[in-house]
């Protein structure tokens, strides 16, 4: 008669399922077709339209686009010169018809072939960890810090980037920041000037960088734009020019200061006898006149001007258009309130990330077949030896669809959790296969038994050993612990019990 499943069994069979829809997702990722936009720029035509980051492009002017290569291509093809053309994106949802001279400012990439997300160690970008200059912070100070430098990195544009709280076991509190696609020169120079911004008159402070003072930026183009271009003795510099809008309190102040100064005649017009001079990170940025007709009025109206540098027109351009950026978001986000210094600063390349997954695939493969020779030639049990090799790789794909699910970021550490896991996952099968196999008098169950309570020994000493971990190296191996930690507990809980009724009916 032959015999049913245990619930075990199915209980194993059921949650692999389901990982395999988390993982890959209904339909399958890797049946899609098209690139995805991963990062766009905020002033192009294409952004104003709607196109976004994570949208799929599927046609460009009617011709289907499959992968990176084909849009590639057809891009090439299409922008050889500075003609003006039109162009038509066709993406999931919508339609974009633009005229362009150059191709679309728009980072693409391959449709992912799963829904597993890659840290940056295997997708690329670049890290930081971060702390406050000759000052211990407390974790609410940190609270702060992170949520300031999340709004000025988002307000860039960097939306593919974690800022996280982390503290290493001497109880020092960090923070950590890692964007994807960045390079270490710009992740430095984003988190090492303090970005305080002030406007003085004289001496005097009349306002600063943050929504106390700032009611407004103004963005659009209408208010905020490149004025224009001259060439210099080194170069060439550009001018641009935006507006903002002073709280109540910062319009009084600008009013009672320039109401104690003089007005002096000039070619160019009649203005007060200081500037309104700028500061960024107590540097001179600008200096601009103050007409005759703002003395001692309270205005909330404010026009910001500033230049950017550079050996062509071209680099003076976008230098200015950088600079305009960067001081429109510190006068959006305020300063940060400590000065900051990188303790660690890396980078990784996604070439190199690639290449680890595909040898890590090889040896995983080259590893599963040498386990299932040695098991084979030690047991002379060829239904055992497959169920410990199909019951390790079931435990493989539960993780990684419980990262899927929970939307973790798989990283170099976290990978070697994975390997760690299947090293002591394959351990406690042998356990239970050698258990099985031996001579003594006892029932099959209680070898069983008593081979289970060897394994959960083993899982609680593993357990208490890896939670130190969340916290060494000031948080950077938590990917090794928390993986390692969910791969054990579903040994213990789902695949070793479903492996020992395996046994079972083998024994039978």
């Amino acid at each position: 008669m032959k015999k049913k499943l245990t619930w075990k069994i199915w209980l194993l069979i059921i949650l692999v399922a389901f990982s395999l829809l988390s993982i890959f997702g209904m339909p399958p990722t890797f049946l899609e077709k098209g690139v995805v936009v991963t990062s766009i720029d905020s002033d192009s035509s294409l952004f104003e339209q709607g196109l976004s980051q994570g949208s799929i492009i599927i046609l460009v002017d009617e011709i289907p686009i499959t992968n990176l290569e084909d849009y590639t291509k057809i891009m090439q093809e299409k922008f050889p010169s500075n003609n003006s053309q039109k162009t038509t994106i066709k993406t999931k949802d919508s339609e974009y018809v633009v005229l362009l001279k150059d191709a679309p400012q728009i980072v693409v990439e391959d449709i992912s072939n799963s829904r597993i997300k890659l840290g940056l160690d295997l997708a690329g970008g670049a890290r930081a960890l971060v702390k406050a200059e000759n000052k211990s912070l407390t974790p609410s100070e940190v609270g702060d810090l992170i949520d300031i430098t999340r709004n000025r990195l988002n307000e860039f544009g960097l939306t593919d980037l974690k800022v996280l709280p982390v503290s290493d076991l001497s109880g020092n509190h960090f923070m950590l920041i890692e964007i994807a696609g960045a390079t270490p020169k710009d992740l430095k120079q984003l988190v090492s000037e303090q970005g305080k911004f002030e406007a003085k008159i004289g001496n005097e402070t009349v306002f600063v960088g943050g929504d106390k003072d700032i009611a407004s930026v103004s963005r659009d183009a209408q208010n905020s734009r490149i004025e224009g271009c001259s060439q210099s003795q080194e170069g060439y510099f550009c001018r641009f020019s935006f507006a903002i809008t002073l709280s109540g309190d910062a319009a009084k102040r600008h009013a009672d200061i320039t109401d104690k100064l003089e007005v002096n005649s000039t070619p160019e017009g009649n203005y007060l006898s200081e500037k309104l001079d700028l500061y960024l990170d107590d540097k001179l940025v600008d200096r601009l006149l103050i007409s005759e007709g703002l003395k001692g009025r309270v205005t909330t109206q404010i026009a910001i001007s500033g230049s950017g540098e550079g050996n062509t027109e071209e680099e003076a351009y976008e230098n200015a258009k950088e600079e305009m950026k960067k001081l429109q978001t510190v006068l959006i986000t305020g300063s940060l309130p400590y000065k900051l210094e990188i303790v660690k600063l890396d980078t990784i390349s996604p070439t190199l990330g690639k290449e680890f997954i595909n040898v890590i695939l090889i040896a995983g493969l080259v590893a599963i077949l040498a386990v299932l020779i040695i098991i084979f030639i030690r047991y002379r049990k060829i239904k055992a030896s497959l169920a410990l090799i199909l019951t390790t790789v079931s435990e493989v794909i539960i993780i990684l669809g419980v990262a899927s699910l929970i939307d973790w970021n798989l990283d170099l550490p976290s990978i070697a959790g994975i390997l760690a896991t299947i090293g002591t996952g394959i351990d406690d099968l042998i356990v239970l296969l050698d258990e099985s196999v031996h001579s003594i008098t006892i029932s099959l169950k209680q070898r069983l038994k008593r081979a289970f309570a060897i394994i959960m020994g083993a899982y609680f000493t593993s357990l208490v050993s890896l939670l130190p971990l969340l916290w060494a190296g000031a948080g950077l191996l938590k990917g090794f612990a928390i993986t390692t930690i969910i791969g054990i507990s579903i040994g213990v809980l789902i695949t070793r019990p479903a492996f020992s009724d395996m046994i079972k009916r083998f024994g039978e």
